[in-house]
């Protein structure tokens, strides 16, 4: 059973059109008992940082997951403001993560607004950087959607799974044991999405 976290920070339906496809079992779900019984975590998102880890705090899913994750070892996927919200802290509203990738969360610093708008929004390349069982579908052509003002900045290299550029080069995605997450959305990336998430529920 895979369970997509429900914590009020949108786009869980895509996240679960996307698993009804493959034919797995899975639901959308805040409930502590059956986050306690996934066998796979999503943790989506978007919207403010801040907002985001109130709202887990709020409904209680922080010892949880810190119990699911780094205790137990289940496998966690984060997707955009979800995988921001792994980090020890954000720019956007000067606020602590759940600390579990050693990272800051912080804004665009582009050198020309015009011809780079943020939010970075649309398809861009990825390049992986340290490789894990996950990314062996992806080739130099495919192409992930990104929509996002922030992004992560890691202090320990081998946290970072993939990069991309926009002006300059950032972190795209992050992996740490048991624990992935894309700041791009799999869910809204077509074929290679899908491939790349159906190779987590295959983990």
């Amino acid at each position: 059973m895979i369970v997509i976290i429900n914590y009020g920070m949108g786009n869980l339906r895509s996240v679960y059109n996307k698993f009804k496809r493959m034919d797995v079992q899975c639901k959308i779900s805040s409930d502590i008992k059956e986050i306690e019984a996934a066998e796979k975590l999503i943790l989506p998102g978007v919207g403010h940082f801040k907002y985001g880890i109130e709202n887990l705090s709020k409904l209680g899913l922080i010892d949880i997951l810190n119990r699911k994750v780094i205790k137990d070892k289940t496998p966690i996927m984060g997707i955009c403001l979800g995988t921001q919200l792994f980090c020890k802290h954000s720019e956007e509203g000067e606020s602590d993560g759940l600390g579990w990738i050693d990272a800051e969360v912080v804004r665009f610093k582009v050198s020309d607004k015009i011809k780079y708008k943020v939010p970075h929004m649309g398809w861009n390349d990825v390049k992986v950087i340290n490789s894990n069982s996950l990314d062996k579908i992806i080739t130099k052509d495919d192409k992930f959607y990104f929509v996002h003002s922030y992004h992560l900045k890691c202090n320990n290299p081998m946290d970072i799974w993939m990069t991309s550029e926009y002006d300059y080069e950032f972190v795209s995605a992050v992996h740490r044991d048991n624990i992935y997450g894309t700041q791009f959305h799999p869910e809204k990336s077509h074929d290679v999405g899908y491939a790349l998430l159906k190779k987590f529920v295959e983990l």
